[in-house]
């Protein structure tokens, strides 16, 4: 196999996804690459992907390899981890065979992952998945004693300048499906306007259709300058250790934040944002929701979540599968009904009108004499 391109890098995959064009060699340093990932790249087709950490692990089974395989864009891994920090951003690379080559030297060995390989650590993933779910609970159940003043009233909610108050509330996350889902619920949002709440880089994903978000709560980590400039609300997820990391950024902005101090993630935040000021229903677009999701997302135990959950159940709508739910197309004959069902009032007005009767007499008389009728 032979690929030629620029390279772009990046140990964190979701910062490197906003600097890669077409045809660029992605190189990242993502062990067990997630679907969300895999996604992000394959949307920007690239030629390859290098990859310094295993792409897939078999410790669970992880789609990102898969989809990549599927969408025709190999995976390469290399052993030798100075690879990364041995090629520059914008550098040109071949990659011919195993090798990988700059400026007609040999600089390093690259083992391509094929489709057996992706089917095999699949199975082994399923196989261990027993054992990472036992671990998984155990996790999940020992955060959730620490973690209960979460929903208790033991955790303080910001004051905000939106008033949600007996409104809608949707939550955006960047998430698998997020895309679809907001397609389906377009017209939701246009007639209901509900609060727009981006978590993080889920603000950009409602600029990308058109929705300008109200609020936006995260570490500020996938979110663009311009999506915080626009929010009426800007709130940093701080943690209970004290570390706040998107404070400094989103200050250099000249935006004073508000800080929401809690343990967990920063979508279930937002979930308790909205419910504890008063929110009719909450609608969730792209959120993480079941095992695969949070083990993708790199967390031990999904408390937090099911903490959250736990409370505001009663007024929470999952968006996430709704595609799926209202996946039927528009039918033609559907367009025909509705195009004679318009046309007959114009028939008629047409039939009954004097001018056109005394038209339509005399084309029938001249066709008679045209034919000898």
């Amino acid at each position: 196999m032979y690929i030629k391109g620029i390279v772009k890098k990046d140990r964190k995959t979701k910062n490197l996804v906003n600097r890669l064009e077409y045809k660029d060699i992605a190189i990242i340093s993502h062990r067990d690459l997630d679907e969300i990932a895999a996604n992000s790249l394959a949307d920007k087709k690239v030629s390859c992907i290098i990859n310094t950490e295993k792409t897939i692990s078999g410790k669970y089974p992880n789609r990102g390899p898969a989809i990549l395989m599927e969408k025709n864009i190999p995976i390469f891994e290399v052993e030798d981890i100075e690879i990364f920090d041995s090629i520059k951003e914008g550098d040109e690379i071949e990659i011919n065979d195993n090798d990988i080559v700059f400026m007609g030297k040999k600089i390093g060995k690259c083992t391509y992952i094929d489709h057996s390989m992706i089917e095999e650590l699949t199975k082994l993933g399923y196989d261990n998945i027993e054992s990472e779910l036992d671990s998984f609970i155990e996790n999940t159940l020992e955060y959730a004693k620490r973690e209960k003043g979460l929903v208790t009233g033991k955790t303080e909610i910001p004051k905000i300048n939106t008033n949600i108050g007996e409104r809608h509330a949707l939550v955006v996350v960047r998430g698998i499906d997020y895309k679809r889902d907001l397609i389906t619920i377009k017209s939701y949002i246009n007639e209901v306007k509900p609060i727009l709440i981006g978590v993080d880089g889920g603000g950009d994903a409602l600029l990308e259709f058109g929705f300008m978000p109200d609020i936006i709560i995260g570490d500020m980590d996938s979110v663009s300058d311009d999506c915080l400039l626009m929010a009426k609300d800007v709130i940093v997820h701080a943690y209970t250790d004290g570390r706040a990391p998107g404070l400094e950024r989103v200050k250099s902005l000249g935006i004073e934040p508000k800080l929401f101090i809690a343990p967990g993630t920063s979508e279930d935040i937002a979930l308790l944002l909205a419910y504890e000021n008063n929110a009719d229903l909450i609608v969730a677009v792209g959120t993480h929701t079941n095992m695969i999701d949070f083990l993708e997302k790199g967390r031990k135990g999904m408390s937090s979540t099911f903490l959250v959950r736990l409370k505001v159940g009663g007024k929470l709508v999952d968006a996430r599968g709704v595609n799926k739910l209202y996946s039927s197309t528009f039918k033609t004959k559907y367009l025909v009904l509705i195009l004679i069902a318009a046309l007959i009032p114009i028939f008629i007005l047409i039939l009954i009108n004097p001018i056109t009767k005394s038209f339509l007499t005399l084309l029938k008389i001249r066709l008679r004499l045209l034919f000898g009728l």
